[in-house]
């Protein structure tokens, strides 16, 4: 039996005891999941072994699509995944600037007949892959740094739009607005569900969100650090190390911005940043940042090259199963609004 049903206007949490049993949200019922959090796409991490504990602990995880060297090898990827966990989970499949184009009509050819039922899509407009995907029913959750590119992936048909503020991992954009902008922003302006990512950690996190207009989070930096993540320990410790002030901005004179850990290597890229300036091109960061993930996330060599890495890193101080992870935050998160319904009166 429920001891409790806590009904705000925009989502609900059922808890019994000291355990929450689900939260509902226009995220939860699009996706068909238990809880709003979402685990990010990140290269060489998201493989099978964190997607499914990601989905079986209630949120949605996600395979990272370009890990996988061709589309058979997502196939068999996905087949794992599907092993692993009856709960639905997603595919990332990104669209930036590379030296050889991956094979997108492959990718989402085995999505659609392997019967993935999420798909995030980031970097450029997925306008090219989305006939493909509506047709097979996939639900199409776009990443966006801003309100324009946010309308725009309306506009398209996507199903909902994760917004990435400038705190996140990765790349960020180049307008620089906060989450604390960013979310209200974009719950004024759009009416498909909103996905919060950037600074995304804990309990505190979610109700933050949830406040500013979000449906849900998505978490990237904190899944690095949990037991299933299969990346290297010593990134894991990297991050447990770091604080909030140990990333740093590269490639914004490219206009491809990436947020990542300070390391030798993001020292040396700066360095090229100041001293050609105006002159810097792709080719010549390349040392810095082609084919590093295999080398970090796989074999643990911290100064291989540069590697994202949110501002959230400054909340990361453990490393919990993905189950534990879930589950704090979603305790948490029901105690603060308990809590802060109590302390404050209007």
């Amino acid at each position: 039996m429920y001891t409790g049903f806590v009904v705000f206007k925009r989502f609900a949490v059922i808890y019994q005891a000291k355990k929450v049993q689900r939260m509902r949200t226009r995220i939860t019922e699009l996706l068909g999941i238990d809880y709003p959090i979402i685990q990010g796409g990140m290269h060489y991490v998201g493989f099978a072994e964190l997607a499914a504990a990601v989905s079986n602990a209630g949120g949605l995880g996600t395979i990272t699509g370009l890990t996988q060297k061709s589309a058979e090898d997502l196939r068999n990827e996905i087949r794992k995944c599907k092993a692993m966990t009856d709960k639905p989970f997603a595919v990332n499949l990104t669209f930036l600037p590379s030296l050889a184009t991956p094979d997108y009509p492959g990718y989402v050819k085995v999505i659609v007949e392997e019967g993935v039922t999420v798909v995030e899509t980031a970097g450029r407009n997925p306008q090219q892959v989305m006939p493909a995907l509506k047709e097979a029913g996939v639900k199409v959750i776009h990443k966006c740094t801003s309100v324009r590119h946010s309308l725009k992936a309306q506009s398209i048909g996507c199903d909902a739009v994760s917004v990435d503020g400038f705190e996140c991992g990765g790349h960020p954009g180049e307008d620089d607005v906060p989450n604390f902008i960013l979310l209200p922003r974009a719950a004024d302006e759009l009416e498909i569900p909103i996905v919060a990512s950037g600074g995304m950690a804990d309990g505190r996190s979610l109700v933050a969100a949830l406040a500013l207009g979000a449906d849900g989070i998505n978490m990237g930096t904190r899944f690095m650090a949990t037991q299933e993540a299969p990346c290297h320990q010593n990134v894991k410790e990297a991050l447990i190390a770091a604080t909030e002030l140990d990333t740093r901005l590269v490639m914004r004179p490219l206009r491809n911005t990436e947020r990542v850990l300070n390391n030798s290597a993001a020292q040396k890229l700066l360095e090229k940043e100041i001293n050609l300036g105006d002159k810097i091109k792709i080719d010549d960061v390349l040392d810095q940042v082609a084919g590093v993930y295999p080398k970090v996330m796989l074999d643990g060599e911290m100064e291989a090259g540069v590697w994202s890495c949110g501002m959230v890193v400054g909340l990361i101080n453990d490393i919990p199963s993905c189950k534990d992870l879930i589950e704090r935050t979603m305790v948490e998160a029901k105690s603060i609004l308990e809590k802060r319904s109590q302390q404050v009166s209007i």
